[in-house]
């Protein structure tokens, strides 16, 4: 199944809601995964711009996150043609995700569908601490926050106190532990002003603000339908028909992005001394207006010897509308 196919389901959804879609997914094949990033605002415009100004906007969302910039960013351009907007999960919406869907007029809820904390993390700077292998590992505002709070249960001494944040300063660089905070600060800015349209109750805004950035524990922690309507988000659960319209959207991302495919450059091959290769890795699409997709695109071509490393030579990686 592929977006012509998805074309006939996104116009059903468009004609018993009254309203048009738009449709956005991170890739989450091992090894190929997509996050929500800055590169993707270009091509929500072009289609939003197609699209044009409209009573009422459905973003069908699926993704494990990404950057939080890019996130309120998108939901304030979706914002900026739509009067009305919806959020439909179909399967998950996490992390930056889930800040997407605060903003949102209301989030449509599949019994199998997540959200998750919106707790910041840092993650690819130079300055994050490294493991052996020389990787360098994301830091947790949160994770932070949690072990000082620990701490303050029994160390109340201002020398002790001192001491323990100097240690700390020591495994975590103080550029990397201001800026986490920062972001932390940030984050709770952004849920905060995009929570209005759903919670108008002050008290409870904060509720779910904490919850979401840290009494929730861990990062991977879900939320469910059902909790998500008891924090006081605005849920709608789907209809039967809708439901299986969303699953059969679900199978062709799936399908298309070969989610469950293991992903090796020796399976690019096939048994070939060099390979072209082009490779979806999210997608972005509107009804009527196209579809664009995340490719890495390149060559591989087979171990110079017994024991060497397959060649590979990325020539594109990056967001192109797709045939």
């Amino acid at each position: 199944m592929n977006y012509a196919a998805r074309q006939a389901y996104y116009r059903e959804i468009e004609k018993t809601r009254d309203t048009k879609v738009i449709a956005f997914v991170t890739g989450e094949r091992l090894g190929l995964q997509t996050i929500i990033a800055g590169d993707a605002i270009e091509p929500f415009v072009t289609l939003l711009d197609s699209i044009g100004p409209t009573k009422k906007l459905s973003l069908i969302l699926d993704t494990n996150g990404g950057h939080t910039s890019a996130a309120w960013r998108l939901i304030h351009l979706l914002r900026s043609f739509g009067d009305e907007l919806e959020i439909i999960v179909p399967a998950k919406a996490m992390s930056a995700g889930t800040l997407m869907a605060l903003g949102a007029d209301r989030i449509v809820m599949t019994k199998q569908a997540a959200l998750g904390p919106i707790d910041p993390s840092l993650e690819n700077h130079a300055l994050n601490p490294a493991i052996s292998s020389g990787e360098r590992v994301s830091v947790s505002a949160e994770a932070i926050r949690g072990y000082l709070a620990e701490i303050k249960k029994d160390v109340t001494d201002p020398v002790a106190l001192a001491s323990i944040w100097t240690h700390l300063a020591t495994q975590i660089h103080p550029l990397v532990l201001g800026q986490i905070f920062r972001l932390g600060g940030q984050i709770r800015s952004m849920a905060k002003s995009l929570i209005k349209g759903q919670v108008q109750d002050e008290k409870k805004q904060n509720e779910i603000i904490e919850l979401l950035c840290s009494d929730s524990g861990s990062h991977d922690y879900t939320i469910n339908r059902r909790v998500a309507a008891e924090m006081g988000l605005s849920i709608e659960k789907p209809s039967d028909d809708l439901y299986k319209t969303l699953s059969n959207i679900t199978k062709s991302y799936h399908s298309e992005l070969k989610t469950l495919e293991p992903f090796s450059l020796h399976g690019l091959l096939a048994g070939a001394a060099h390979r072209p290769y082009t490779l979806v890795r999210g997608l972005i699409e509107a009804t009527e207006a196209g579809c664009y997709g995340y490719v890495t695109q390149g060559e591989v071509t087979a171990p110079a010897a017994a024991g060497a490393p397959v060649g590979s030579t990325k020539t594109f990686e990056g967001w192109r509308k797709l045939p």
